[in-house]
């Protein structure tokens, strides 16, 4: 009989595995001190003192003893904490804690830590670490010594690998407490009164190199450890920003100190007044909120006014963006019913203006401009920042890779963009940091939903708030520039101005820059013609090449299977033949038909106005759209009121206007819940049609800008120039096109009236 033994084994890490978890998984030494001081957070610590000992004015190491040394007065720890937890890489005591619900201190902070091995970030310092400890209540302290100085980096030893279980340790005692003692301590600008317990921690043979500048950069990320955008809202109102003093307390009593031996080092600090006064009064947008996972949207303010986006809402499907990441491999219907793995989430972003020509309330100077650029959008866990997300080199948001690959005007700049975003461990625990300290585990799909979900809701603050912005501004100026005759005036200002000279040759230049000027005009407004009929003639071939391209398909394999059945030598029967030819000829209809709808679109027909019948070129259109509308599951229907509605144009005016209303209600109904309905009322005795559908609508806030060129509620997949041609060309007939008052609606989505009564 075949026996089997099985041997028990057991894990036993080398040596190196310090140097992994330390110098080669973290970053750098910012990030190491970054750690160090989550760890005094989390112990519930006031004040944290770094002290640079033996280092010059540049923060050069001045010799072999130069040191780092951490200290805090957090709640210290115990002999049982450092022999059964601390000395265990990976400890699981604070992830148990969060386990049993206990996820707070008792200064109520939410504990950071959870994957035991941040202690490891000493090593990436210096490779000889003494710790002295002192637990609250405890007369005595503790004093923990680790010395790998004697090593490489790989733990070698007659060029064997050291155990991790052989390195040694020395745990000694001190009672009472000489380091860790109750007295008064200068610390900042002050004396205060140390409390009797916390950490000390020496780190010597230091590993890399100092200068003042990384000591400022340590200073800049340590200051950006809590957020610094704080601002009290209050009923959607905002208020006046707190000074530096009362925002800093509302950030938590804890504080940073670095200190070169005993001088308290000051660097060009962040001015916190200033950072506020440039949120609260030059940001063209501040928008506050939250992204709700069960309501899958968008609560928001923005300038203290509400509003609400769901996530399937048209104004966020239309974007390039979200079509991008969520609608090649899923349906609306899918994602309204999968969850957003990430959670709910909230934010603050602020928007501002770099142009030097910017509103004078908006305007900036170079040093502020600088200061914004300082800052990205920070991510915040329960108050305390994930890094690097925030940093000015980093674009965790891709929002420079897009603007760079995509279309720079699908998000306001980086530069001008910067906020808060804001998660928590219990509200979003599917967002874990990454064991390098560096961002957001990206496994699964809660990170790749957290990240689209902030680039789709800046994409829409670009292509609606943002773009509306400055399209007032500009017609603004136009208008005034219109209305004010100011083309003419400088003209007559000219002639004024030269009238002083010879007055027969001033006046005949001046005559010949006015015959120059309109000659000019009438070219600009013809192409503007040309471009608007080209546009009509591009959407009609966009909306028939599906079925062109199949008809086209179809004649190749009929003509490929008689070519087939002559070179075998077969005979073909006169009945067969004559089917095939059928067949090739009605397809070839189809094309010849398609082809002479678009034709009547060329300017080349020269067409005359006459009297049609509305209908007919309705049902011309339709045609083009049947096999889309039969696929999308939407229904046309006509309705016609008294005597047939004429109107006195063209073929081509009509059949660029009914081919946008048909194009974007087929874009709008598309993936909606049925029914799925188009409607058409012509109305012969009044002269008038609406078209309506079974779509989202109009926005309220969209609709004065509806008609204006490059306006498009579409996002990315929008031209912005449908409905503005149409009214162009009903306008040059003397006929209108407005949105349908809300009592003479047809259907519940978008109504629009044509009359074809002259004004």
């Amino acid at each position: 009989m075949k026996r089997t033994r099985a041997k028990p084994l057991k894990f036993r890490p080398y040596a190196r595995l310090l140097t992994m978890l330390g110098d080669q998984l973290i970053k750098n030494e910012r990030v190491a001190l970054v750690e160090l001081i989550k760890n005094a957070y989390d112990a519930d610590a006031t004040w944290v003192k770094l002290t640079f000992q033996n280092f010059n004015k540049d923060f050069q190491a001045a010799g072999s003893n130069a040191k780092i040394i951490v200290e805090d007065d957090g709640i210290g720890m115990s002999r049982d904490i450092i022999e059964n937890h601390w000395v265990n890489p990976a400890t699981p005591s604070k992830l148990v804690e969060k386990k049993r619900q206990r996820r707070t201190t008792k200064k109520g902070r939410i504990i950071q830590g959870e994957k035991g091995i941040g202690r490891f970030a000493l090593l990436k310092l210096g490779r000889c670490v003494e710790m002295t400890t002192r637990a609250k209540g405890s007369p005595s302290e503790l004093t923990l010594k680790l010395d790998v100085s004697s090593y490489d980096e790989d733990f070698l030893s007659d060029d064997q690998g050291l155990f991790l279980d052989e390195l040694r340790m020395t745990l000694s005692e001190t009672d009472p407490a000489q380091q860790i003692d109750r007295g008064r301590i200068p610390l900042g600008d002050t004396t205060i009164s140390r409390r009797g317990q916390g950490t000390r921690l020496e780190i010597s043979h230091l590993q890399g190199s100092w200068t003042r500048r990384r000591v400022e950069e340590v200073h800049r990320d340590l200051g950006r450890l809590q957020s610094i955008f704080e601002r009290i809202i209050t009923d959607g109102a905002t208020q006046p920003a707190p000074s530096a003093k009362a925002a800093s307390a509302k950030r938590d009593d804890f504080r940073i100190y670095i200190y070169r031996d005993d001088v308290l080092e000051s660097f060009d600090s962040e001015n916190e007044e200033v950072i506020q006064t440039l949120l609260e009064e030059k940001t063209v947008f501040r928008i506050e909120g939250e992204y709700d996972e069960p309501g899958k949207r968008f609560d928001f303010s923005i300038n203290g006014k509400h509003q609400s986006l769901k996530l399937l809402e048209p104004a966020l499907t239309g974007l390039k963006i979200y079509r991008d990441t969520y609608m090649p491999n899923k349906s609306p219907n899918e994602l309204a019913s999968r969850p957003t793995a990430c959670g709910s989430f909230k934010f603050k972003f602020y928007i501002f203006n770099f142009a030097n020509d910017a509103a004078e309330h908006h305007l900036l100077s170079k040093a502020d401009k600088e200061l914004i650029r300082e800052h990205r959008i920070y991510l915040y866990r329960d108050g305390i920042r994930v890094y690097p997300y925030g940093d000015p080199s980093d674009d965790w948001l891709m929002i420079d890779v897009r603007r760079g690959t995509v279309k720079a005007s699908e998000f306001v700049s980086n530069d001008q963009t910067v906020g808060v975003v804001e998660i928590s461990q219990d509200g979003n625990p599917n967002l874990r940091d990454k064991t390098s300290r560096e961002g957001l585990v990206e496994v699964g799909e809660a990170t790749d939903d957290f990240r689209a979900l902030i680039q789709i809701f800046l994409a829409w603050v670009r292509a609606d708030p943002y773009d509306k912005l400055v399209r007032i501004r500009k017609n603004s100026e136009d208008i005034e520039t219109h209305t004010s005759n100011a083309v003419e005036r400088s003209f007559d200002e000219l002639s004024e101005a030269i009238a002083e000279g010879d007055q027969e040759v001033a006046n005949s230049r001046l005559g010949d820059a006015k015959r120059n000027y309109f000659s000019e005009r009438r070219y600009l407004v013809k192409r503007a013609e040309d471009t608007e009929h080209l546009a009509g003639v591009g959407l009609s071939v966009e909306a028939a090449s599906h079925d062109l391209m199949l008809s086209i398909g179809s004649m190749y394999r009929l003509i490929n299977d008689l070519m087939e059945l002559t070179r075998d030598g077969k005979p073909v029967s006169a009945e067969h033949l004559a089917k095939e030819l059928t067949s090739l000829r009605g397809m070839i209809s189809f094309v010849e038909g398609a082809m002479t709808e678009m034709q009547r679109l060329f300017r080349s027909t020269k067409q005359k106005r006459k009297q049609i019948r509305v209908e007919d070129i309705l049902t011309k259109v339709q045609r083009l759209y049947a096999s889309l509308m039969k696929k999308r599951g939407i229904t046309y229907e006509v309705q016609a009121l008294g005597s047939p509605l004429m109107a006195n144009t063209t073929d081509a005016v009509l059949l660029q206007v009914f081919l946008n209303l048909f194009d974007n209600s087929c874009y709008w109904l598309e993936g909606r819940d049925t029914p799925r309905n188009i409607t058409v009322v012509l109305d012969g005795d009044n002269g008038s049609m609406i078209f309506a559908d079974t779509g989202p609508g109009f926005r309220r806030g969209d609709l004065e800008f509806i008609f204006e060129p490059f306006f498009s509620g579409k996002g990315e997949d929008g031209r912005g120039l449908g409905l503005y041609i149409a009214r162009q060309l009903l306008a040059r007939h003397e006929y209108t096109i407005e949105v349908t008052e809300p009592k003479q609606k047809v259907l519940p989505g978008a109504n629009l009236t044509i009359s074809f009564v002259k004004e």
